[in-house]
């Protein structure tokens, strides 16, 4: 048992029911969904599941007539704007007089500690803190507010006053300034007062942002055969075979088994690609010399687009494509070099659309719409989530020796990932940011990840020591949306549980409130009945071991894609976003899978167990009335599956009174966190190759050859029972054969002649007689079955 769990309360890993002050709804033309906007047509309600924040947006745009410096004849502005203590400066221009900057600046009303806002115009060269070109003073009592649907307030010039005011020109400046909220288009792009500490690049990185996954394609190259391969050495036939690269991803054809210079292959080999493509299809034919040695016969090299791209299961047209033969030669010091020559290849090359990738193979799908945007159908529903805030972070690193924490959360969707702002130095931050995913299929899982910011640019270190630069895991909440009732607004707060080599640990709580709204729900009852994937997927399905390979391969080409932004989103989140690591072995998540396995019996257990005390009649009356149903059903038949449906039918309103009122969470019971074994954390978190010694391997593997036995024990006993099923006819024993098959007959003689009802009725009466007529000896089919011959005796 893991002392560290014990020690934990077991409430802090529950749900709870919180009541934030939610946003009103402020109509306009749509809803502002972080990646564009959804038609005011599919869904009225707006900007409203998160607490409004009032922010002091400063648009500062540009200035003229900047006079130049008396001394170096020339300006070099920059703009600084001062709200009590907090001061944002825009980027620098060298000389001109006439500098263009469009920023904007963010001050929290809460933190606002004055009543005067100013905005100074400076110069570079400078020396002294007082000096300045100009200023504009705003007394706060007369900013405007906005609040949408207003446009955005007009910028206009305001003249620079001079520290001395002695009415020399000091030039003018566009300026916009207003109080709004956290709806407002500028606050994304927006220098925020909270953030006043971050310079340089760890600007871009703290800013939210929305990303979109690459669309990605199954590549499918079908190598047939190829012509006129002709080896280095004449003296010998080739012995080839085709090696296939995209990208970093190369598969590889058998090798022909006959050595002939017209070898056939007949392979299908998969790849991922992305688009835009990038990558080019590389193909290379080699000559097998020995078993460490090939040769280079033939290559080519294909851009992806010039491939069909299929839709559906209509065969692809094959083309041949000539190689570029390499040899030696005698020029240049006998050199490589390249030179046309008549091999060939034929190829059946397309691009396949009507599958969905990466996530097929795995119990988290958050979208199972095919990679064609034609095979899309209309969306079912909207979904709109507020990530509110975060209560109780645990400190992920230590900065100017205390611990801190710069928070952010990434919500992932189908192909649109979200990322919210970077909240510094805050246990509790409070992010209140809406987005909006259109929803393709109700019996989908949305993901929200909250991780620590390490790439601020500062004199950061993780807490836990070392010098990595990775962002650090905090939690991670996973909703379906099939559990959620459509139109109701869910305000709760999500432990956020990781499992670390000590064993499982809160570090903090992740506030949401989430609205699935339903759009059609007549489509959405027609979906329930309809293959969960793109119908190529059982036309054409690939096998474990492809579907293992393309995912890992998909999963790394949206971490590179994704990395590749600004800011990135880094390969750490987007694996930890898409559990890269879930088909790892772990003995914790076996026994958790066992158990969950055991659990489904319960039910089954339960009614087996119920029916054992009718027939030992603990309880007459319950006993009695089995007795009288079973007869009634005996004497009308054709009640028998009508009274089942009803009881199910009763069965499920009665449970609707216990339906799950909250969407799921992680559960440390279910994952089997909480009373994991030390050194099964430790081989869970262990490297693949392992870094452990060699004693505490050989400790692991000694276990789990004990665990794989068990597994064994009861996979060779459920085959046992089949084979004795296989015995009764198969004549493995002869005289057992002989007695079921006169039993066979004489049964279907008593069975032809005796009604149904009177057999059924007999057996039923047999098997519900009462204690007092039954035998603890076991009975006499249960022993000729035991007896049956299985095939465990050929085993060696």
């Amino acid at each position: 048992m893991n002392p560290h769990a014990n020690r934990n309360n077991q409430e802090d890993y529950k749900l709870k029911d919180t009541k934030p002050q939610l946003g009103e709804r402020w109509p306009h033309g749509g809803v502002r969904g972080g990646g564009g906007w959804i038609s005011s047509e599919r869904i009225t309600s707006t900007y409203d599941l998160v607490e409004q924040m009032y922010y002091l947006y400063v648009r500062v745009v540009k200035a003229k007539d900047l006079p130049t410096n008396p001394i170096t004849g020339s300006c070099d502005p920059y703009v600084e704007v001062k709200l009590g203590n907090y001061k944002g400066k825009t980027k620098h221009f060298e000389k001109k007089t006439n500098p263009e900057w469009y920023q904007v600046f963010a001050f929290s009303k809460e933190k606002i500690q004055s009543s005067v806002l100013e905005v100074f115009v400076r110069e570079r060269e400078m020396m002294t803190r007082d000096d300045y070109i100009g200023k504009v003073v705003f007394d706060m009592n007369e900013v405007p507010t906005r609040v949408p649907p207003d446009s955005p307030l007009a910028p206009q010039w305001y003249r620079l006053e001079e520290r001395h005011r002695d009415n020399k020109v000091r030039g003018e400046i566009m300026l916009a300034v207003w109080m709004g909220t956290q709806a407002d288009e500028a606050f994304p792009e927006a220098w925020h007062s909270d953030a006043a500490s971050v310079h340089g690049e760890g600007v871009f990185n703290i800013r939210s942002k929305v990303y979109v996954s690459p669309k990605l394609w199954y590549l499918r190259v079908n190598v047939i055969e190829a012509q006129d391969v002709e080896s280095h050495d004449k003296s010998q036939l080739p012995q080839v075979f085709v090696k296939a690269q995209v990208g970093n991803q190369i598969l590889k054809t058998k090798t022909c088994p006959t050595r002939t210079t017209n070898p056939f292959w007949n392979e299908d080999l998969l790849f991922v690609a992305a688009e835009p493509f990038e990558e080019q299809l590389v193909l290379t034919v080699e000559n097998k010399m020995s078993a460490s040695k090939d040769e280079l016969t033939g290559r080519i090299s294909l851009p992806l687009h010039i491939f069909e791209r299929r839709l559906d299961h209509r065969p692809v047209h094959s083309r041949w494509f000539n190689l570029e033969k390499f040899g030696f030669g005698v020029l240049e010091g006998d050199k490589r070099h390249e030179h046309k020559f008549s091999s060939r290849v034929h190829l059946r090359v397309c691009l396949e659309g009507a599958y969905h990738v990466l996530d097929e193979s795995t119990l988290y799908i958050s979208d199972q719409r095919p990679t064609a945007r034609q095979l899309w159908k209309q969306p079912i529903g909207i979904l709109e989530v507020g990530i509110l805030s975060a209560q109780g972070l645990l400190p992920m690193k230590t900065k100017d020796g205390r611990g801190t924490t710069d928070a952010y959360c990434v919500a992932k969707f189908g192909q649109k990932w979200v990322r919210t702002r970077t909240i510094l130095e805050s246990s509790s931050p409070k992010w209140n940011e809406q987005y909006t995913w259109e929803v393709y299929d109700p019996c989908t899982v949305i993901t929200l990840g909250v991780f620590d910011n390490c790439h601020l640019g500062g004199n950061e270190k993780p807490a836990t020591g070392g010098g990595a630069r990775n962002d650090s895991r905090i939690g991670k909440v996973r909703i379906r949306l099939s559990t959620l009732e459509t139109d109701r607004i869910y305000t709760h707060s999500y432990p956020l549980l990781v499992l670390h080599p000590s064993g499982v640990k809160k570090m903090g709580e992740l506030q949401l409130a989430v609205r699935f709204t339903c759009l059609s729900l007549s489509n959405m009852i027609y979906l329930y009945g309809h293959p969960l994937l793109p119908k190529m997927h059982y036309l054409l399905p690939f096998t474990v071991t492809q579907l293992d390979n393309l995912r890992h391969q998909a999963m790394n080409i949206v971490a590179v894609r994704l990395g590749r932004a600004e800011p990135p989103l880094r390969k750490e989140v987007v694996e930890y976003m898409l559990d890269v690591d879930s088909h790892m072995w772990s003995m914790r998540r076996s026994k958790a899978n066992f158990f969950r396995i055991v659990s489904l019996f319960s039910g089954i257990i339960s009614m087996s167990r119920w029916l054992g005390e009718v027939c030992k009649w603990k309880n007459p009356v319950t006993s009695i009335l089995v007795h009288v149903l079973f007869c009634i059903l005996i004497c009308y038949p054709e009640l028998i599956l009508p009274t089942i449906f009803l009881y199910m039918f009763l069965i499920g309103i009665w449970n609707y009174r216990f339906r799950p009122r909250h969407p799921p969470h992680m559960d440390t019971k279910l994952s089997w966190a909480e009373a994991v074994h030390p050194d099964e954390l430790d081989e869970e978190f262990d490297t693949f190759p392992t870094s452990r010694p060699q004693d505490i391997i050989r400790m692991r593997y000694d276990r789990l050859r004990s665990v794989a036995g068990r597994i064994q024990t009861v996979v060779g006993d459920m085959a046992t029972q089949g084979e004795r099923f296989q015995a009764l006819l198969s004549w493995r024993d002869p005289r057992a054969t002989s007695l079921f098959v006169i039993f066979c007959l004489c049964a279907a003689v008593a069975l032809y002649v005796t009604p149904f009802k009177i057999v059924a009725l007999l057996a039923g009466l047999f098997w519900l007689r009462h204690p007092r007529f039954r035998s603890k000896l076991p009975s006499v089919p249960s022993n000729f079955f035991r007896r049956l011959p299985a095939r465990a005796d050929s085993m060696l």
